[in-house]
């Protein structure tokens, strides 16, 4: 967490807000985040303008014109647009300060996000062995099939490896696989045609959902309007283990995958 949905939920309500908005200045509070952030940022970014903001996988690009900031969330990071006389907190480790007097304050109690400068973002190290988006017409079922082939790992691990497929993470693997009625552990080489395709429905499927509805807060992830993202409620799996399963009624079994809890119904799913 956050996840794709989620940074794309924050993609889609900051680009109004900070698009053609100038930079006044940056504040660093604390440059110990995942990776150290650059002393030299807060001179690099004075008076640069904000082009456009995107995202790819899991990161915000911020384009500057021909250059760029790459952030990512981490674990815990939000994203808020807010006044620049609003005191920063105990966790709000830096703020972009723009000439209008509005500012985009980064918070994230286990500090585990990242901002990064470069003028190549798609050579950057944190994007250049990335796999296509999930939502584009580039991640199909002739792509899943075709490069699930003599592969030995469980299909649930293959959609969240980031050189795969970007962005579907634990929550939205789980739906998916629910949703497509294919067991989490099921080796990948295994999967069908039909299998593929019913995945890729689903995937596409869960993460429009997710997106619609703001995104999943399970703990600290918050929206930049400070509300947080409502796709918990729609979860037919995840966070459900030994409950009943909504589609037949039988007991949902939770496994522990990679480290990661995995709830998927026994009966449902093959």
């Amino acid at each position: 967490m956050p996840e794709l949905p989620e940074v794309e939920t924050t993609v889609r309500a900051l680009k109004p807000k900070i698009e053609k908005s100038l930079i006044k200045t940056f504040e660093l509070r604390n440059k110990n985040l995942r990776w150290p952030v650059s002393s030299n940022l807060a001179k690099i970014l004075i008076s640069k303008r904000v082009t456009s903001l995107s995202r790819r996988a899991k990161y915000l690009i911020v384009n500057l014109d021909s250059e760029y900031l790459l952030i990512h969330l981490g674990m815990s990071g939000s994203l808020r647009y807010l006044s620049n006389n609003i005191s920063p907190q105990k966790h709000d480790h830096w703020d972009l300060c723009f000439e209008n007097g509005m500012l985009l304050r980064y918070t994230d109690p286990r500090r585990f996000g990242s901002i990064h400068y470069t003028k190549d973002f798609k050579n950057h190290f944190l994007i250049k062995s990335l796999g296509p988006e999930p939502l584009s017409d580039a991640f199909d079922e002739n792509y899943l099939y075709k490069i699930s082939r003599g592969r030995e790992v469980p299909i649930k691990t293959l959609i969240m490896n980031s050189r795969i497929v970007v962005g579907i993470g634990n929550i939205y693997a789980c739906e998916a696989l629910f949703d497509s009625s294919i067991k989490p552990t099921k080796k990948a080489k295994r999967i069908t045609k039909n299998d593929s395709k019913a995945l890729v429905a689903a995937i596409k499927k869960v993460l429009e959902k997710a997106i619609k509805a703001g995104g999943t807060t399970l703990r600290d992830y918050l929206n930049p309007d400070n509300s947080p993202g409502y796709f918990k409620v729609e979860l037919q799996v995840y966070g459900r283990g030994k409950e009943d399963c909504l589609k037949c009624g039988r007991i949902l079994k939770e496994i522990r995958m990679n480290n990661r809890s995995t709830v998927f119904c026994p009966n449902c799913q093959r």
